[in-house]
């Protein structure tokens, strides 16, 4: 109820003001933090040269982002222009066979920057999980896919299998970590569609085609085995109207937002800030929110340009993969929050979903998001932060469908339906704020420090309480109202749409 639910547009305008207004108001106290702090000794590793002309410095506090866009950004275009030009020219010339082009070329670059020994080991987890695949029975092709997978992730097998690389290529250990960690998350795929297969098998070069695709290889997303698949192997290939200008766009957009942040970690510290407790310490509790706030669309941000350039060269070779995450500015449930779309399209379809149904029933939904986040913290390496993150964010998915059925009985049901649409929607917003923030703070204590996240949880509920809590929930609450507002015209579209398609036809 209150999807449809339209509000007054001076209510909507009010709501515009009062967030961006916050927004700016946060954002000039963590400016004036910065620019305070700059020479701080705390920052001296993370806090690097920058514009000098402008006498600003750079946060170069992601790893992540410094490797992609800065250091190793002519190694990572070179690979990734080579795969362009060179599919290309082959995909021109032989359309039927492009796919098993794209794994020479694939092979190739991965033989080239790690060695032979690193494909080797690829290989021979390829061959093992292949092998099981054939039994066609799903336990099996899951419990050995998380076998392989808990020997990059765990000691001692994780030293052992990485004690073959004899390099010193300075990428070598991200490559590594990355490829072998990839690779058996497709090969699972792989194992489980060929269970889906009624007759016969996949062949071993389907399972090579679809692991070194290059583009996907060490970096993901994760494109599930069934829709590459069909997309690598299809021969047509005319385009659909628009379709190079849009790919275009997205590329311009990709590079816009590449300069906005570079721009951004000039003036605003984000990153480094919150490793710094005791300054932390000394800032305002707005400050602080704000900081909670924006480490999250950071690191939104940056997987949606990593996974958009790379989904921008995929889009090139005609294959259509994994979306952009959805913004955090978005989301107010936890059913909807991720920041990998690729894994979490992994994860739904053969963890939560299969094991879940239709999520309406309590106990299914506890067995699929227990049995999902357990997938989950293997796959980003089991660690206390990874136990604790993976926790509170079970707990968050669960509690949403705890709540939904208990309002769903009477008399709780029939008083909104007195209420009207507009005032449900207007009451449900609020809860959407709290959410938002457990959200907001379930996720930053992974991304930055567990201590960060209890010391802005200790500021906003328990010393700031009442005048900041509920200011930084009126000022959520204005967002969320705004995003449900985008969310009903969406809806309103898609209907209007529908409509048109059934009297076409």
């Amino acid at each position: 109820m209150g999807v449809k639910a339209a509000l007054p547009k001076y209510e909507l305008y009010l709501y515009t003001a009062v967030l961006y207004g916050a927004i700016l108001w946060a954002a000039s106290w963590i400016f004036e933090v910065s620019s305070e702090h700059a020479n701080r000794k705390a920052f001296k590793e993370s806090v690097q040269p920058g514009w000098y002309y402008f006498g600003r410095k750079m946060d170069a506090a992601d790893f992540e982002w410094v490797m992609w866009f800065t250091t190793f950004r002519n190694h990572i275009l070179f690979a990734l222009s080579g795969h362009v030009i060179f599919a290309k020219i082959c995909s021109m010339l032989s359309p039927k066979r492009r796919s098993f082009i794209y794994m020479v070329y694939g092979l190739s670059a991965v033989f080239v920057s790690m060695g032979w020994t690193y494909v080797t080991l690829v290989l021979s987890h390829c061959i093992i999980i292949y092998s099981v695949a054939l039994a066609k029975r799903k336990w099996l092709c899951f419990m050995a896919g998380l076998l392989s997978l808990a020997t990059f992730k765990m000691e001692p097998m994780v030293s052992w299998q990485s004690g073959f690389m004899t390099g010193t290529f300075e990428l070598q250990d991200i490559l590594f970590y990355g490829g072998c960690g990839f690779s058996i998350m497709r090969c699972m795929s792989f194992a489980l569609e060929n269970c889906e297969k009624k007759e016969g098998n996949y062949s071993f070069m389907d399972l090579l085609k679809y692991n070194f695709y290059l583009p996907f290889f060490y970096f993901g997303p994760v494109m599930t085995f069934d829709r590459f698949h069909v997309q690598a192997n299809n021969a047509d290939l005319t385009r659909k109207q628009w379709e190079m200008w849009n790919i275009r766009t997205q590329a311009l957009l990709h590079l816009g937002a590449i300069l906005v942040v570079d721009v951004f970690f000039h003036f605003l510290y984000i990153l480094t800030i919150p490793s710094d407790m005791k300054l932390v310490k000394q800032l305002s509790d707005w400050s602080l929110a704000g900081l909670a706030y924006s480490n999250l669309v950071y690191d939104w941000v940056k997987a949606a340009v990593m996974f958009g350039v790379i989904n921008t060269v995929s889009r090139l070779d005609h294959l259509d993969p994994p979306q952009p995450p959805k913004c955090i500015t978005m989301l107010y449930v936890f059913a909807e929050t991720h920041f990998d779309r690729g894994i979490n399209d992994w994860l739904c379809k053969y963890v939560y979903d299969y094991l879940g149904g239709n999520h309406d029933q309590i106990f299914k939904e506890l067995i699929a998001t227990i049995s999902t986040f357990a997938v989950t913290t293997l796959w980003l390496g089991p660690c206390e932060i990874v136990y604790i993150w993976s926790f509170f964010n079970c707990f968050g998915l669960n509690f949403e469908l705890w709540v939904a059925k208990f309002f769903s009985f009477p008399p709780f049901s029939t008083i909104e339906g007195l209420l009207g649409e507009s005032m449900s929607r207007r009451i449900r917003g609020v809860f959407n704020a709290v959410n938002f923030w457990c959200i907001i703070l379930f996720n930053v204590l992974a991304l930055n420090s567990l201590e960060f996240a209890k010391l802005v949880a200790k500021r906003l509920l328990v010393k700031g309480f009442p005048v900041s809590t509920l200011s930084v929930l009126l000022v959520t609450y204005c967002g969320v109202q705004l995003v449900k507002e985008r969310e009903r015209r969406l809806a309103l579209e898609e209907e209007a749409a529908d409509a048109v398609k059934e009297k076409a036809e």
